[in-house]
């Protein structure tokens, strides 16, 4: 055998010669067992380049042992899983590190590394020279093309700069020559019995990959003979330290030279693989990582280094959809394809914060006069829908025949079915009972009688669903794979099989209809604003890691049958939905354009004061919590005490829920129970308003004027009133949303005066406040000395309720948290009667209650944080005023939070020329315009076309004439923003 200096040497050639290079080397090649391996790996490099040259024929005269090839398999096998768990680690892990391979073998892995993760060096090590041997043949089929040229990587290097492969007793050959490791790898299981012959017989080639997984898993036991002295010399030669357990139960870590000796007394031990969390650890009191539960580990643990990384690389939360986080999606996506064989696309599935606020919004799109529920699946719909009893005269444009009538029946499919051919209702809600979730015979039966008789169907698949390796099998599911979704069907599934945060809950339907994702996801904008990041984060990190395990695209995909059914009339969207749906100015979200900068969502992109995210690290890093440690009903009260001067009592009901928003919603659906008249001062929230739209309210306008700041007064307020019955007034206030401007607390006071003498209900908005850029000069709010005024000779049904959230005020960022403060009994009962909120998780409760606890403290951190942003915000303000009246905009100055308006005086009635996307014209020419006059609602949609750059009109703003900007952008978003407001002015006549 030449040397491997002579093998190198000979693949140095080029062309087709280097084919004859390999073969003249692998002829050489004496031992069987390396000769199998040179056999496979020249086989595989037939297949993927295929060659005329008769020397790739060399492996045919070679005469093989079946227990060789055998033997060779098994060791595939293991590398085969050792790499799907390197799958699960982010691509940081070995970017640009040095990393050594211990036991590399044929080098596959070493290889695989370098090719994905680009480190700057991988040394493969093995103390067998021939498998050090097949390495470098393998580094060479892999590092040429098919013309013997090199195939160089996004930086430029080949494998040949980036692998190298050396004998080497575990570390020696680094600790000899000096190299400094920054990542250690080594497919464990293969050193855990020297004997292979013992080996075999624990592998067969139909092992689950549940039980490979859990034999190539870090955290596994050692054999007593497993040889750790490298590891003890690092310790005694370094500042690091392994830590290793006294077999499973083990619960205190011993160093390696302990388990050393232990080992050689013939004991086994366990190595933990840890993850670093330094940057939150030294801000939190304790971090308890033991667990009774395996399971529960093997979930939380890598969820806590996924979150460590993303609060330490991230310095806000990005942009998401309405319909969920697009990777989020995705990954729910692949899990189906990879796993259950059904082949989605994130446009297929839309993310809710709950399966219950997914039901309910389903059936408010839809609107059926009856609606078949599965009984199991009622307890958190609105109680009006549960006790109706109209389910005739169907058809009837009066109001009062409007009304949702929720019929409960069995979930056996037989009864079910049974219940829907009698009572034929528009839609159906149902899951399956267990026994008859394996086949697909109860799916099929209830898909056929729901198009017979012209029927939506959601079917509920929570119960069944898995997350796991080894998910178990699905009738419902196995049915997809083989066949499209039917078009009058849609799948609900909320993950609430959760070990680890029993009550953290996402949900997401799935539907193969375009038309019913878009609407639902405008849905989803409207009635809950988006589902909370840090859960989506959650469930992707364990979707994640099941994809991880598996290698894409191993199976063929299989294309489905479209079941081709008689044309049956299905219940649409109802027509009061379709119109707010269709009027409504929700986000842009076009998919084609991932580049659009979003000044018209109320979110926020600024940075993340360190002080929140140890905060939220700490929740759920936490076990165990103590009931008083996620109550945060007490600091909600001296909150509000403290910023507002709002009086609470005994009998005063807290209210907590995702997001601001959809407690907002159900305070709409008390007003339309009342029969009461819900009024908007011209100038607010336009998603609040188009969501009192949607559910149906009775809506009335109140004029604001300009000289007022948009503002209510006295005068404007008397006269509106004096024409409503039963009023229901909304103030978003302190600041004002979308203007910033703010109420004084004289100018409140006479607010609720004049509301208190009609005896209205005032809900006030406090949502978009906390972020006042001069707060000694306005003064702030005593609430309690106005409203104690007003008690005694205010009209009965007058009061005031106070709806709240925190993500602006406490710079939280992912997290969503939303509070109400009802005063009145009457309408805490009938609060109640809409029970379908998804609530804060206690990891949430626990990290706003700290942050609370933060600010009554005066923390330096999350107070300076804050004061930061503040500054910031004014500076954002100043410069957008500027840039905008340069640009020939009447601005509005704010004086407070996130936003103000403007008015586009200089561009209205102008032409301009735009241009169409594909999706408009069905074309795919990139020159296809049309003209536009401006006006100061078709200027949002101007201005997007041409720059990218998302506004609202006035539209949204209901002041007419005046559009909203939000500032609250990254930096570098802000700036762009700025660039587009000038970049739009140039593309409009020169006559401006």
């Amino acid at each position: 055998m030449g040397s491997v200096d002579e093998f190198l040497k000979e693949c140095s050639q080029s062309g087709d010669a280097a084919y004859g290079a390999f073969r003249s080397v692998l002829e050489r090649l004496e031992d069987p067992n390396t000769r199998v391996q040179a056999r496979i790996f020249l086989s595989d490099l037939r297949k993927r380049f295929p060659s005329n040259d008769d020397s790739l024929q060399c492996f045919h005269t070679y005469h093989f042992r079946i227990e060789d090839i055998y033997l060779d398999q098994f060791q595939e096998d293991w590398s085969f899983t050792f790499y799907e768990g390197l799958n699960r680690h982010p691509d940081s892990i070995f970017k640009d590190k040095t990393v050594a391979e211990l036991g590399c073998g044929n080098g596959w892995i070493s290889i695989a590394i370098a090719e994905k993760w680009l480190p700057s060096k991988v040394y493969g090590l093995d103390i067998n020279p021939r498998a050090v041997k097949v390495s470098w043949i393998n580094l060479y089929l892999n590092a040429f093309d098919e013309k013997g040229q090199p195939v160089y990587d996004e930086e430029k290097k080949t494998l040949l700069d980036r692998v190298e492969f050396h004998e080497s007793d575990l570390l020696s050959y680094c600790k000899d020559n000096g190299i400094q490791l920054e990542r250690i790898v080594g497919c464990i299981p293969q050193i855990l019995n020297p004997n292979p012959d013992a080996m075999s017989k624990m592998i067969t080639e139909n092992a689950s990959e549940e039980f490979l997984y859990s034999l190539s898993n870090y955290c596994a036991l050692q054999a007593a003979d497993t040889d750790i002295s490298a590891l003890v010399e690092i310790e005694k030669n370094s500042p690091h330290r392994f830590e290793f357990f006294m077999g499973l139960s083990g619960d205190q870590p011993i160093c390696a030279r302990t388990a050393w000796a232990y080992g050689k007394a013939g004991a086994v031990f366990l190595m933990l693989y840890q993850f670093t969390v330094a940057s939150f650890v030294n801000q939190i009191s304790s971090l308890d990582l033991s667990f009774e539960d395996d399971s529960v580990a093997d979930e939380k643990i890598p969820f806590l280094a996924y979150l460590a990384r993303i609060l330490k690389e991230s310095s806000f939360f990005p942009y998401e959809p309405p319909a969920g986080s697009k990777l989020f999606r995705n990954l729910i996506a692949g899990f189906m394809k990879t796993y259950h064989h059904v082949p989605l696309n994130a446009d297929n599935i839309v993310v809710f914060p709950s399966r219950a606020v997914a039901i309910e919004n389903a059936l408010r799109l839809f609107s059926p006069r009856l609606a078949v529920v599965d009984e199991h699946l009622t307890r958190h719909l609105p109680r009006p829908w549960l006790t109706s009893l109209v389910i005739e005269n169907t058809g009837s444009d009066n109001p009062s025949q409007d009304i949702l009538t929720v019929i409960e029946a069995p979930r056996q499919s037989d009864l079910m079915i049974e219940v829907i051919k009698k009572l034929k209702p528009q839609v159906v809600v149902t899951g399956i009972a267990h026994f008859e979730a394996v086949t697909s015979s109860a799916f099929e039966h209830l898909l056929s009688i729901t198009r017979e008789i012209g029927c939506r169907l959601f079917l509920d698949i929570s119960d069944n669903f898995e997350l796991s390796s080894l998910p178990g099998s699905s009738g419902v599911l196995k049915y997809l794979a083989g066949t499209r979704l039917p078009s009058h069907a849609a799948i609900i599934c909320g993950l609430v099989k959760n070990k680890v945060y029993s009550d953290l809950e996402v949900a997401f339907i799935i539907s193969e209809e375009e038309a019913i994702f878009k609407a639902l996801s405008k849905t989803v904008e409207l009635l809950e604003g988006i589902t909370a990041p840090i859960n989506q984060y959650y469930y992707g990190c364990l979707f994640h890691e099941l994809l991880s395990f598996q290698l894409a695209d191993r199976r063929p995909s299989v294309e489905r049958e479209s079941k081709k059914c008689d044309s049956v009339e299905m219940i649409g969207f109802a027509s009061s939905a379709i119109s707010v749906l269709n009027n409504s100015e929700l986000s842009i979200n076009e998919a084609e354009n991932t580049a659009l900068i979003h000044m018209d969502v109320d979110q926020s992109f600024l940075p993340i004061p360190s002080a929140v995210k140890a905060a939220i690290f700490e929740s759920f890093a936490r076990q165990n919590m103590a009931d008083s440690e996620i109550d945060v009903t007490s600091s909600i009260k001296h909150f509000i005490k403290r910023n507002y001067g709002f009086p609470t009592d005994s009998s005063t009901e807290f209210v907590f829920a995702d997001s601001s928003l959809a407690l907002f919603n159900k305070v709409v659906l008390c007003c339309i129970q009342e029969g009461g008249t819900l009024c908007f001062p011209a100038g607010s929230n336009g998603n609040y308003v188009s969501a009192a739209k949607f559910l149906k309210a009775n809506i009335v306008n109140i004029p604001t004027k300009c000289e007022d700041g948009f503002k209510l007064t006295e005068k404007i307020l008397s006269e509106v009133l004096d024409t409503v019955n039963k009023p229901w007034v909304y103030i978003s206030g302190p600041t004002v949303n979308p203007t910033g401007l703010l109420y004084n607390n004289k100018e409140i006071g006479n607010v609720l005066s004049t509301c208190a003498k009609f005896g209205a209900r005032v809900v006030i908005d406090t949502s978009f406040s906390g972020l006042e850029f001069d707060s000694e000069s306005w003064g702030g709010w005593d609430l309690d000395g106005s409203l104690s005024k007003l008690t005694s000779s205010a009209n009965p049904s007058f009061g005031v309720s106070l709806l709240g959230g925190l993500s602006l005020k406490m710079l939280t960022g992912a997290l969503k948290f939303g509070f109400l403060v009802l005063n009145q009994t009457l309408l805490v009962d009938a609060f109640h009667n809409f029970p379908g909120l998804s609530k804060p998780h206690s990891t949430v409760k626990y990290a706003i209650k700290k942050l609370l606890g933060l600010g009554e403290r005066k923390s330096g951190d999350i107070l300076d944080g804050v004061a930061e942003q503040i500054w910031n915000l004014r500076s954002r303000s100043k410069r957008l005023k500027e840039t905008l009246e340069n640009c020939g905009w009447d601005v509005l100055e704010s004086c407070a939070g996130v936003s103000m308006v403007a008015k586009p005086s200089a561009y209205l009635n102008k032409i301009v020329k735009l241009k169409n996307s594909p999706k408009d014209t069905g074309s795919t020419e990139n020159d296809a315009t049309y003209e536009v006059k401006l006006d100061d609602i078709n200027i949002r949609e101007a201005i997007f076309k041409a720059t990218g750059l998302c506004i609202n009109s006035s539209s949204w703003t209901g002041i007419p004439g005046y559009c909203r900007f939000t500032i609250a952008l990254e930096e570098s978003e802000f700036e762009r923003a700025l660039d587009c407001i000038i970049k739009f002015k140039e593309s409009v006549p020169e006559s401006l």
